[in-house]
């Protein structure tokens, strides 16, 4: 099936990671023999085919937040699964408002009485004036199909909720894959160009050890970056049901913010209020309740209205002429004993109210450790993208300056392979940093039950424009 606003002769490719700008750039170690500096026309030619390539990426299709979202709508089971219940529910309600409203029957009949044909007709039309067990029965149904309304309302957040996690996911395996793309290039050039030191007899072979060993971990560290980056696609394939086009980036100047309001028991006040699963839970324990006076009305006369008319041969003698009767009448039913199933409803319906209250109790105190959690989270992940910003710009002027050493010799090949492993470690976690904080941000408006498709649509202004 082809995708809106995509080529229909999309080929199938490896997932490449696109490394952000700033975030993952590769380490030059640089080359300080004559032989490794390039002429500036085909430096210049470089710039030029590097642009080329930079401006075909970015006209490519690719998919952002919004767009992600409305794919699995289309496409989730959990979601469509919690429409079907809805929708059950609703029919359900229907179902037992139906003994209340008027019924109405038509009969016909026809023997054979000596040979001769008998004919006979009627109609049939009942009210229910008095059941109180049917009454609470439908008052009960109502409000399970409201608690399944509010339920579909909670699996639609979720469901934005899981988009998200699945899509700043899938950036952060990018990233980790990019850096450690980039870590592992950067070792195998200290491999290369200290293997040409030893053959100038201008390094000790050591060196070239040191190097092939910090290799092959950057090597392994690519290969569970790969396996990562993969497992995160069909995270994101398990919701819109297809692979996903590459995603736009978190904006480079994008600058954390503070949760507003900035105050935890705010958050927990509108969980406990708000929150889809703990209304849902609540409307629950009320239809329980209306439950149990049903079955305690299970004992309870029943009065209903009925209308019957029969028209039928005079006497029921075949071939006599047909006469018209119609009965009006009021029938009173009074249950004296039902094999004890009205007592055995009666102890179900209890059981069933006990349960209802404790899986509201525990939605609710989910609810508000979950806006708690998601607080705290949304408050240290400012810090931590402060923090990750530093490392990032210490490491890279650290690595400057080790380069520089290295040369002047002041400087050993371990202090630069660690530098350089630093160096890609501070830009993985500040990239790590910023997802989780844009993340944490949109798990705590789902944890208030709040997070709409205005919130989706306000993290996608923080993506990279096309």
């Amino acid at each position: 099936m082809q995708r809106p606003g995509r080529a229909s002769g999309r080929r199938t490719h490896r997932c490449v990671s696109p490394r952000l700008i700033g975030a993952n750039a590769p380490v030059s170690l640089g080359d300080t023999s004559e032989a490794g500096r390039a002429p500036s026309s085909a430096r210049a030619a470089l710039a030029v085919i590097a642009l080329v390539l930079t401006t075909a990426a970015t006209a490519q299709p690719r998919d952002d937040l919004l767009s992600l979202y409305a794919q699995a709508q289309g496409s989730d089971p959990q979601y469509q699964l919690a429409a079907a219940q809805q929708r059950l529910l609703a029919g359900r309600a229907d179902a037992a408002r139906a003994p209340l409203l008027p019924q109405w029957s038509l009969q016909a009949q026809q023997q054979r009485v000596a040979g001769a044909a008998l004919r006979s007709s009627g109609s049939t039309i009942t009210q229910t004036l008095v059941d109180v067990a049917a009454l609470y029965g439908w008052r009960a149904a109502e409000t399970e199909a409201s608690a399944g309304d509010v339920r579909r309302a909670a699996a639609e957040q979720a469901l934005r909720a899981r988009v998200a996690r699945a899509y700043f996911g899938l950036l952060s395996a990018q990233s980790q894959l990019a850096t450690a793309e980039t870590t592992e290039a950067a070792y195998a050039e200290q491999v290369r160009q200290n293997q040409v030191r030893v053959d100038n007899r201008l390094a000790a072979p050591l060196d070239v050890q040191q190097a092939r060993a910090y290799l092959g971990l950057a090597q392994t560290a690519t290969l569970a970056a790969r396996e990562q980056l993969a497992d995160a696609v069909q995270a994101m394939q398990e919701l819109t049901g297809q692979p996903p086009l590459p995603l736009k980036p978190l904006r480079a100047d994008l600058h954390p913010a503070l949760p507003q309001p900035n105050d935890a028991a705010a958050w927990v006040a509108e969980a406990r209020d708000h929150h889809p699963l703990v209304r849902a839970a609540a409307q629950d324990v009320q239809a329980a309740s209306q439950r149990q006076r049903a079955a305690r009305a299970g004992h309870l006369p029943t009065l209903g209205l009925a209308a019957t008319t029969q028209r039928a041969p005079i006497g029921g003698v075949p071939g006599a002429a047909a006469q018209t009767q119609t009965v009006v009448g009021v029938q009173l039913t009074v249950p004296l004993f039902s094999g004890g199933a009205t007592l055995a409803q009666q102890q179900q319906a209890a059981a069933q109210h006990d349960a209802n209250q404790a899986q509201h109790d525990t939605a609710l105190r989910a609810a508000v450790r979950e806006a708690e959690a998601q607080f705290q989270a949304a408050q240290g992940s400012v810090a931590q993208v402060a923090a990750t910003q530093a490392a990032a710009e210490a490491a890279e002027q650290a690595l400057t300056a080790t380069r520089a050493g290295l040369a002047h010799g002041t400087r050993g090949m371990t202090d630069l392979l660690i530098a350089i492993q630093t160096q890609a470690q501070a830009q993985n976690a500040h990239a790590l940093a910023r997802h989780r904080h844009v993340l944490a941000l949109v798990l705590l408006r789902q944890a208030a039950g709040r997070l709409g498709v205005d919130d989706l649509a306000a993290v996608n202004a923080m993506l990279d424009a096309d």
